[in-house]
């Protein structure tokens, strides 16, 4: 979709690509942070430490291509300077993208199956979002349209998603009860 959405169109999209579905507040799990250049995960998952939430932390990325950093790493030194102990991180970077960013972490998802944490290979799954920046500005569920380059990355997923459902590429998922299916 190149075009113009509509103000009837902007809901509909942002319920389908907000994947949001916290974890309770009472039950440790795993945490798996995908690469980014974004640093809001880090900070959501240092405070589930915190919270005593997260006994063990996956952390992902390669080389980003836009910036140069190891995301993996400097997601791992973000933690240990918010008071994460660097013996609970485990940290995958070689990655060049989501799918790599699970394959490669898969080591450390056996881990936490063994650990007895839940995690998205053993059955339902949670995923905490934020608003990213672009731009200098916060993509928020209201004001994606009005951003361009938010506008860009939510049609995007909007479009993408579907396709990989179809070609297998990506699991249908359908929440239920608070968590994916």
């Amino acid at each position: 979709m190149t075009g113009e959405i509509t103000q009837q169109q902007a809901p509909a999209i942002t319920r389908f690509v907000d994947i949001q579905a916290l974890p309770p507040d009472d039950e440790p799990s795993a945490c798996f942070i995908f690469g980014t250049n974004q640093i809001p995960p880090v900070d959501i998952v240092a405070d589930r430490y915190r919270r005593g939430l997260a006994p063990l932390i996956i952390v992902t990325g390669g080389v980003n291509r836009h910036n140069g950093i190891i995301e993996g790493q400097v997601f791992r030194r973000v933690l240990t300077e918010r008071g994460v102990p660097d013996e609970i991180i485990r940290v995958e970077d070689q990655s060049s993208n989501t799918w790599q960013n699970v394959e490669l972490a898969l080591p450390f998802l056996h881990e936490a199956i063994s650990d007895g944490l839940t995690i998205p290979q053993v059955g339902p799954f949670h995923s905490i979002t934020w608003d990213p920046l672009y731009s200098g500005k916060p993509v928020t569920r209201q004001d994606w349209p009005n951003i361009p380059e938010g506008k860009r990355r939510v049609i995007r997923e909007w479009e993408e998603v579907p396709r990989r459902v179809a070609d297998r590429s990506l699991a249908d998922v359908k929440r239920i009860d608070g968590a994916w299916h």
